[in-house]
């Protein structure tokens, strides 16, 4: 089995074709809530500016259709009697509705993530209360209610308008192992962490005040020292949006502390730490950080490429591998013809474009993605704007990008098929773009195939520098542990 692995693709597939029984150490994930809500990844400009572009990386909202009607088919009928029982006595009372869509998705899920675990192996589910109560049913079917060991609250604060109702600002984890017999290591956290502290740290404290004797005090140190044992509600870890060196602009992105300390708990070195629905790839980054080994599945080529800066940034020169992608010109069709916008997204990401716009006809107004340097003096900003097809073109596509980057640095499109000697010859005359920096130049409209990116050819561009990025930046990890070095 391979791992230090992102695997592009539906995750039930993924699981079934790639992963044996009894493989995996420890498994994370953080599904979609069936929120009725569309996540977006939303994009950084330089200076921190908030972009005006929003891609919806997924619709967090699931529908009663044939797919979830074959999903719970298979359920009831060829799945673990005991969960096959749970999902038709739902459906008898509450029907084949957006939840129980929704829970047939995970219900399947979670059966193969129950075979992949080793014995010694523990599962980590986050959710909300949308949905929590549901899946503890499910889970307790799955796993046996013997092996539930936590439902672990982590408690966050911050501004929210919940108009008649109390702010929530929670969200459930529910702890479950396999067997009896799991890797658990005890963590500690220190009493000055704010949580309230009771018992003997809080007489002793009292008995300080009073000028305690030498023996009294040196007993606080110890309990000091050795710290509060870890219970099932944290408090001492901000949601990312307050981490600000972390955000990468994913909206569901949880904070590494939190990943750590899940990691750290069920999980020696040399593990194996698989995510399932990985999105930006926290679970991985902290499973790396503290030497364990990993795998991850998206099933959106925007998280795959997310994912792979993100890993490439925190960890210089790590070694790993994205299997379901394209790897030659056959793959790249059936992915155009499969889905458009995938495809879009993942030839963006083989030039290190930033995907601007909805997933919508007509959204991108021209452009489908952009990449940004600094070419100027002064700090200006400038930007090469990227258009990508998958079908038949002609001399018309050039024009038309000429017209969109009139005012741009330089304009690049994306081919599937080869460009035609007139499609050629309008690039040419379209002249060049001249760097101030670096005085050179370079070609205003440049035309790029899908052949040719795979063999390695990139876009003829200025240097990007350290305040050009295109995606925000994570930040340099050490291996070493708790230690973080900034860019």
């Amino acid at each position: 089995m391979d791992t230090n692995v992102l695997y592009f693709g539906d995750n039930l597939e993924i699981l079934r074709k790639y992963i044996p029984d009894n493989s995996i150490d420890l498994v994370y994930l953080d599904p979609p809530f069936n929120s009725k809500k569309d996540y977006n990844i939303l994009f950084k400009e330089n200076g921190g500016v908030e972009s005006e572009a929003q891609i919806k990386a997924f619709t967090d909202s699931w529908h009663w259709t044939q797919t979830a009607q074959d999903t719970y088919h298979e359920i009831v009928t060829k799945g673990p009697l005991k969960v096959g029982k749970l999902i038709g006595a739902l459906y008898d009372a509450i029907g084949g509705n957006d939840v129980m869509a929704y829970l047939v998705m995970m219900t399947i899920r979670l059966v193969e993530l129950h075979r992949v675990l080793k014995p010694t192996g523990s599962l980590y589910l986050h959710c909300d209360p949308t949905a929590s109560h549901y899946l503890k049913l499910v889970l307790d079917q799955i796993f046996g209610g013997k092996n539930f060991r936590n439902e672990i609250i982590w408690c966050y604060t911050g501004p929210r308008k919940t108009p008649k109702k109390f702010s929530r600002k929670h969200d459930v984890i529910f702890f479950y192992t396999k067997t009896d017999h799991y890797i658990f290591n005890q963590q500690t956290i220190p009493h000055k962490s704010g949580l309230h502290d009771t018992g003997q740290v809080e007489t002793f404290g009292r008995l300080r005040k009073d000028k305690a004797s030498q023996e009294q005090i040196g007993e606080i140190r110890k309990l000091e020292e050795r710290g509060k044992i870890l219970e099932d509600w944290w408090i001492d870890i901000y949601p990312t949006d307050r981490v600000r060196k972390e955000m990468l602009g994913y909206e569901t992105q949880k904070p590494l502390a939190l990943l750590e300390r899940i990691i750290k708990a069920s999980s020696n070195e040399g593990d194996i730490v698989l995510d399932p629905f990985c999105g930006c790839g926290t679970a991985v980054v902290a499973a790396q950080k503290l030497n364990r080994k990993w795998i991850g599945i998206d099933v959106t080529h925007l998280a795959i490429n997310l994912m792979r800066n993100r890993l490439r940034d925190s960890f210089p020169g790590i070694q790993f591998e994205v299997i379901g992608e394209p790897k030659d010109l056959s793959g790249a069709k059936a992915l155009a013809h499969q889905d458009r916008y995938q495809f879009q997204w993942w030839a963006l990401g083989l030039i290190g474009a930033r995907p601007l716009g909805e997933k919508k006809k007509g959204a991108d107004k021209g452009i489908d993605g952009v990449i940004h340097f600094v070419d100027d003096p002064a700090g200006k900003v400038s930007r090469v704007v990227v258009q990508v097809k998958s079908g038949h073109i002609g001399v018309n596509a050039v024009r038309e990008l000429k017209a969109v980057v009139a005012k741009e640095a330089i304009g690049v499109l994306i081919t599937l098929e080869p460009p035609t000697s007139p499609m050629k010859v309008e690039a040419v005359e379209a002249g060049y773009y001249h760097s101030p920096i670096w005085d050179k130049d370079y070609p205003k409209i440049q035309l790029l195939t899908i052949e040719e990116l795979l063999q390695g050819k990139t876009v003829d561009m200025p240097p990007q520098t350290q305040t050009s990025v295109t995606f925000a930046k994570a930040p340099k990890i050490s291996k070493k542990e708790g230690e973080q070095l900034s860019l």
